[in-house]
Parts: C-alpha cells; structure tokens; sequence
C-alpha cells in the first residue's frame, strides 16, 4: 500500500491528519542513511512541511550500532550548511515495517537485508533511493569510496525525485 501526500482521515468532522513516515536504511547507519535523514529532515522544513513527516534512519548490520555518524558525513553536511540529526546507529527491527510508510534503502543489498529482516515486503513499502528519479543505480557507499560529495548529490536527487512522487513540488 502506497500512500502520497494526501493522505487524510475525516473523524467526527474534523480533519485529522495522518504523518508520512520515512525510514532511511544502509548498511551500518553511519554515512548514507544518516546523510538521508539530515538532508531529507532540512529539506522538508525548509518547505515549511516538516509537519507532515516523521523521519528515521537505520542499518541492517550491527556493525555500528551506538555509533555517532562518520566524520565524512558529519563534514559534508557541515559544508552545505545542513544541520546533522542527533543520530546514535541502530539496527532496523522486523517491527519497524508496520511503522513506516516508506522504508528507503541506499543499495541492492540494503534491500535484501531489509526483506531478510522484516520476512519480506508484502506492502511494497520498500524502494532504493534512486528509483524516485528513474535510475536502477546504487547510491554508493563513501565508507568505501571515500566520495561523499557522489553520495551527498545522488542522496539530494533521490529525496527531490521522492518529494516529487509524494506529490510535493519545489
């Protein structure tokens, strides 16, 4: 079940309204799931819609757990003027498939670790970043590359292209 911006209760004649919720996942919840939840959180309230979120982030390792966000993050966050979620990693649970709307992994293997953890995806709430802009591509993992400006720009593309499947233009 796939759910847009318009998504709304009516109770009792009065309006009640219902919060889009977005999971970001990688693999350790340090560098590209944590870049997500900053630039997604900014993004949204420099919209003046941060209201109609609920914005999260985790990994589908224990590699990281407790963890504070990676250095490169941190900077390249820092840079582009983007305040950094009080983040600490931690691991995606089964349960946090009935609490998100929308589960967003950065890569192909994000994917198969969150099907592995939550028993599959019987809802259609999983998606890959980049497929909100068209593309098959992985964001890469600047843990190995050591590029986070690449992963900063596919991570930006992804969340305007989602921003836009929500039904939210610039």
């Amino acid at each position: 079940m796939k759910f847009g911006a318009n998504r709304r209760k009516t109770e009792h004649f009065e309006r009640i309204y219902e919060m889009i919720k977005v999971l970001f996942i990688c693999h350790g919840n340090i560098c590209r799931s944590t870049m997500a939840e900053s630039v997604f959180t900014h993004m949204v309230r420099e919209r003046g819609i941060d209201r109609d979120f609920e914005i999260a982030s985790a990994a589908t390792s224990t590699e990281e757990i407790g963890n504070t966000p990676h250095y490169g993050t941190v900077d390249k966050l820092r840079r582009e003027g983007i305040p950094l979620v009080p983040h600490r990693a931690v691991q995606m649970r089964r349960s946090d498939y009935d609490a998100y709307d929308y589960i967003i992994g950065m890569d192909s293997y994000n994917i198969r670790n969150m099907g592995r953890i939550c028993g599959g995806d019987p809802y259609g709430k999983f998606y890959r970043m980049l497929e909100f802009v068209g593309s098959q591509r992985d964001v890469a993992d600047p843990w190995y590359t050591g590029d986070f400006d690449t992963t900063y720009r596919d991570i930006v593309e992804g969340l305007e292209g989602f921003l836009k499947f929500l039904g939210y233009e610039n």
